[in-house]
């Protein structure tokens, strides 16, 4: 008598496993990296030493034209966790906070946790200096915050507050130019952890431990900092490279009949000794702070290593989205311009990659474009979330079909934008780029014009807007499908 019910009994058990199997989460483990240009060794880079990106990318689907929309830290990462341009929200600076500008505003950590994942933050997720206190309220726990402007060794500062100290500290109360600058690198012989990356790696590595044995799923957004300036990383990852055999620039001015509103000089980089307030660096310092570019970078993919090794250890690889992602890219010395803040190619490229259990195959790539806000609407779709409304403008594109199929293509250009005296909107497509600077609201023919074609012109050596006026209408029309930009 008991034989029939037990024979509806295991069926039925088998399809409650799958139907709770099918409802399962997937966490989500992002890391996002600081200044990182598409330089690791999987991006064809000849001498970068990046061994845990490189295997990362052959995990997963390595994205090879992919871009930020606005070279710079606070504005990029605002675009990562709203999916929205700075152009819709006006938010361009370093010092605004998106609270003040859009206080309604569901980020993509918070869109999460609307379906149930516990959110955290570990080192430089949003931005936080310059008067910006980043956004707590996008997580679940009170983010992990460590430095982002440190040094090991008393003697680089002499104990004293530096400028770039007193910025990302929000230490604010008196003017940054009384303060002396830091040393630009240091290469200390010291352990990974008596500098942030490597503590904020160890974090992460207790917090995928814990979270492995809770029930709920995670996103954890990793923050690492280097190679950010200044090139602060111990002295084994220095060794790794012979400074005679690094790529120097090629191209050292800038290009031909570009307008001067494009142009950058100085800044950021000039914080720091022994760069002079100009920011023109000889031979010598700009192959010391090359060095100092790719002994970081190496630094920090040891990091990620760490996380990503961790991540296997406790079987959560096949449970979890992973997804790499630099803020923007780098200037390294090309048109004698160092660190970013400009339209141009060195300064908007960024690596992309992601593993998504069941959708992403390994060691596939994609020339497919894609930008920073697209992240926002792929991570909702590959956890099987709705598609996110805002309320802040949604700008991006969903990669799903690229994801699938690395030949897909979802948008034929993508849009991204920098302030000067004038703003400059540019477009991408696959083979050119066009900038247009203007005032907010002036009319059209008030703009200058660039144009780079970088099938023939990789550096950018020329500028052809005069010269290609077929091309330049077409990228008109290109960027007139967006609405004028919200002024900075």
């Amino acid at each position: 008598m008991m034989i029939r019910p037990l024979r509806l009994f295991f069926p039925l058990l088998a399809l409650i496993s799958a139907a709770s199997a099918a409802d399962k989460k997937p966490n989500v483990l992002l890391i996002l990296v600081d200044d990182l240009k598409p330089v690791t060794s999987c991006y064809g880079d000849p001498v970068a030493v990046t061994p845990a990106i490189d295997k990362f990318a052959a995990s997963g689907l390595r994205f090879d034209m992919a871009y930020c929309n606005q070279a710079v830290c606070a504005p990029s990462r605002q675009n990562f966790m709203l999916g929205s341009r700075s152009t819709s929200t006006g938010m361009y600076h370093l010092g605004q906070n998106l609270r003040k500008v859009l206080p309604d505003a569901v980020t993509l950590p918070q869109y999460f946790a609307k379906f149930g994942y516990k959110t955290q933050s570990l080192g430089k997720t949003f931005h936080v200096g310059h008067g910006n206190h980043g956004d707590p309220s996008s997580w679940s726990v009170e983010p992990f915050r460590d430095q982002e402007v440190e040094y090991a060794l008393k003697e680089s500062t002499g104990g004293k507050l530096t400028r770039e100290e007193a910025y990302f500290n929000n230490i604010l109360n008196r003017p940054i130019g009384e303060l002396p600058k830091g040393p630009a690198w240091e290469m200390a012989d010291v352990a990974d952890e008596a500098y942030a990356d490597g503590r904020v790696a160890a974090e992460a590595i207790k917090r995928l431990e814990a979270a492995a044995k809770a029930d709920e799923p995670f996103f954890i957004a990793v923050g690492i900092v280097r190679p950010h300036l200044p090139f602060t990383a111990p002295k084994k990852y220095w060794d790794l490279y012979d400074p005679e055999k690094l790529p120097m620039p090629k191209v050292l001015t800038f290009p031909k009949d570009s307008p001067p509103v494009a142009h950058k000089q100085g800044g950021e980089i000039a914080n720091y000794k022994p760069v002079p307030p100009d920011g023109k660096t000889d031979e010598e310092l700009t192959r010391q702070l090359i060095h100092g570019y790719y002994a970081s970078m190496s630094y920090a993919d040891a990091q990620i290593g760490k996380v990503l090794d961790t991540l296997d250890r406790l079987k959560l690889s096949d449970d979890t989205i992973v997804m790499l992602w630099g803020d923007h890219g780098w200037h390294l010395g090309d048109h004698g311009i160092w660190t970013k803040h400009t339209n141009y190619e060195q300064a908007n490229r960024i690596p992309l990659i992601f593993r998504a259990p069941g959708v992403t195959k390994p060691g596939t790539t994609t020339e497919a474009l894609a930008q920073t806000v697209d992240i926002y609407p792929t991570l909702a779709a590959l956890a099987g979330l709705p598609k996110p409304d805002g309320p802040q403008p949604i700008d991006g594109n969903n990669l799903l079909p690229v994801l699938k199929d690395p030949s897909a293509k979802v948008t034929d250009h993508i849009y991204h934008a920098f302030p000067h005296a004038l703003l400059g909107r540019a477009i991408r497509t696959d083979r050119y780029r066009m900038v247009e600077w203007k005032k907010v609201g002036a009319p059209a023919k008030t703009a200058k014009y660039e144009l780079y074609d970088y099938q023939r012109d990789p550096d950018e050596t020329q500028n052809l807007a005069a010269k290609k006026p077929k091309v330049i209408e077409k990228m008109k029309s290109l960027l007139a499908q967006y609405p004028e930009a919200v002024k900075p």
